[in-house]
């Protein structure tokens, strides 16, 4: 039995320790938010904050995980910056599909968590493992930009 602290709120799980959170998330506690993309940690999808800091829950096993804190897609507008950026991504219009967009939001927020006026050049870069099939990065900077304002 693991013990894990979610949005707040802690979870005893029974889960083998080499299972992906990601899988934690979505089928032992049927948090659906966080998506499955690639299952190789290359397209964002999955990401997470674990700690403030943005991880792909896809590629993180349950014995990596301790005491830290993590926050996912349906907690992260509990926070400053989450609740920013989620209310500049409505403003901004970025989700076209909206499948990527719960990693995008994840991976946005851990920017601001870090960098509060990030430049565009810091925004590509953070965002650079977040990727987009409708290919809408020139409003997911300027919705970052917007929530930095």
């Amino acid at each position: 039995m693991k013990t894990i602290t979610i949005n707040g709120k802690t979870h005893e799980v029974d889960v083998p320790d080499d299972m992906p959170l990601l899988w934690v998330l979505r089928d032992v506690l049927g948090m659906t938010g966080t998506k499955y993309g690639c299952g190789i940690a290359q397209c964002g999808a999955c990401t997470v904050l674990i700690d403030n800091m943005a991880v792909r829950s896809c590629q993180t096993t349950m014995d990596m995980i301790d005491a830290q804190q993590i926050t996912t897609i349906e907690g992260v507008g509990e926070t400053e910056n989450g609740r920013k950026i989620q209310t500049a991504w409505l403003e901004k219009e970025v989700v076209q599909c909206g499948y990527c967009q719960s990693g995008q939001i994840m991976s946005a927020t851990a920017l601001l968590n870090s960098n509060a006026k990030p430049t565009d050049s810091d925004i590509d870069e953070a965002m650079a493992g977040n990727i987009c099939r409708c290919g809408t990065y020139v409003r997911i900077r300027d919705a970052i930009h917007t929530a930095a304002a």
